[in-house]
């Protein structure tokens, strides 16, 4: 446990450095990485986090991550006569995993005809919006290779496409199996004084798959100063079909055995910063039916839960995150429930609720039902193995992007 803090301690320091040089001889260097050491109560079962019962919106990540990784994008513009190239490459290593690619692109922008348009090709990350409570994007093109374009103006909105296939760099689809996703995505739709509208559009194609094709259409309003100054309210509706996941990734193509799925999903997420006080607060529900023929109940999920920060002086905050769960199914089968808790003394670079690097010791509480328990009990993965119903956890956590 001591060698774990120590080296924590390090990487923070190490990385915090970093933060602040961002450019290295013309070469943009940004990144993110996260870990520690961690400590389970339960000497039977060395659970180091990932407690949730498999929502989207339903792993309440701090003192709760279980996992550790960094990412480095490495990005050189080049400008030639107002037209500006750039060459963008980002390696990750997670876990006990090998190092991957994310991405890897060449973008141009600065067109006679666009100016304000960045087009690119290659392998692209293009997250678009964030709970990041329960670290999960709602708004998502995924890492998939193709091209696309994002920032064209049209009318007083920005829009954005992107054609992809199925494959990445680390692993392509199998043999006998295709797929290939188009999105739309317009942006910057005034609303209302302080309200914007998002709009994010995927349209799936297959072949070889257990299913075909699929859908999906988000909506998505931000609302800034939502009743007192510097708070946000962020509203999604979103519904997909078939391989087109909710968020505006592919869904499940690794497989031709693996069949599409129908989701809904509303969720209300709210974030704010008021001198010292800082949060995001979240609810969601969310329904899933897969398309095979042979599952005939559907999965609800809910999600209810927030994190508080409040700084006690410049580099000193105090970090409280709590969250209740369910699972509950459309026949007999028993509802699942898990509630989280987290306290985390938090060394900070300043006392806002983003401020990265972070230093975190935290100790977390979780329990759960019976039905949880059941569904969760395997023997080596399960964190309810040996028909456990709660798990505390402790331990120490850097977290810093730059």
């Amino acid at each position: 446990m001591k060698m774990k803090l120590t080296c924590a301690a390090a990487a923070l320091c190490c990385l915090s450095a970093t933060a602040f040089a961002a450019d290295v001889g013309g070469v943009e260097v940004t990144g993110y990485s996260r870990g520690g050491g961690v400590y389970s109560y339960n000497k039977d079962q060395q659970i180091k986090g990932g407690l949730t019962l498999g929502g989207d919106l339903q792993k309440y990540r701090l003192g709760n991550e279980g996992d550790y990784g960094l990412e480095v994008n490495i990005a050189k513009t080049f400008d030639v006569d107002g037209v500006k190239y750039k060459l963008d490459y980002m390696p990750t290593k997670w876990n006990s995993g090998n190092v991957g690619t994310e991405q890897a692109f060449v973008e141009v922008s600065g067109l006679s005809f666009a100016p304000e348009a960045k087009i690119w090709a290659g392998q692209r990350r293009l997250r678009i919006q964030d709970i990041h409570i329960v670290d999960h994007f709602l708004m998502d093109y995924g890492v998939n290779q193709g091209a696309g374009v994002t920032d064209l103006a049209v009318g007083g909105v920005k829009v954005g496409a992107a054609l992809q296939t199925g494959d990445t760099f680390d692993q392509k689809m199998a043999n006998g199996t295709s797929a290939n996703k188009f999105n739309v995505d317009v942006s910057e739709i005034n609303t209302n004084p302080g309200g914007k509208v998002r709009v994010l559009l995927t349209s799936v194609s297959t072949s070889g798959l257990a299913s075909s094709g699929g859908s999906g259409l988000t909506l998505n309003h931000n609302q800034s100063n939502f009743g007192m100054p510097g708070l946000t309210n962020s509203v999604f509706l979103q519904t997909s079909s078939g391989y087109a996941n909710i968020n505006g990734r592919f869904g499940d193509i690794s497989a031709a055995t693996v069949y599409g799925k129908k989701t809904n999903r509303i969720a209300d997420s709210i974030t704010w910063q008021s001198g010292r006080f800082g949060g995001q607060a979240l609810v969601g529900y969310q329904t899933t039916k897969s398309d095979d023929p042979a599952v005939t109940h559907t999965v609800k999920d809910t999600s209810l839960g927030g994190r508080i920060s409040y700084a006690y002086t410049k580099n000193f905050k105090m970090l409280f995150d709590a969250g209740t769960t369910s699972r509950s199914f459309s026949d007999s089968t028993p509802s699942q429930r898990l509630n989280k808790i987290t306290i985390a003394p938090t060394i900070a670079m300043s006392p806002d609720f983003w401020s990265r690097p972070e230093l975190r010791f935290y100790v977390t509480k979780a329990n759960w039902n019976q039905a949880a328990a059941d569904a969760n009990n395997n023997a080596t993965t399960g964190f309810a193995a040996n028909n456990r119903k709660s798990q505390t956890l402790a331990g120490v956590q850097y977290e810093v992007w730059w």
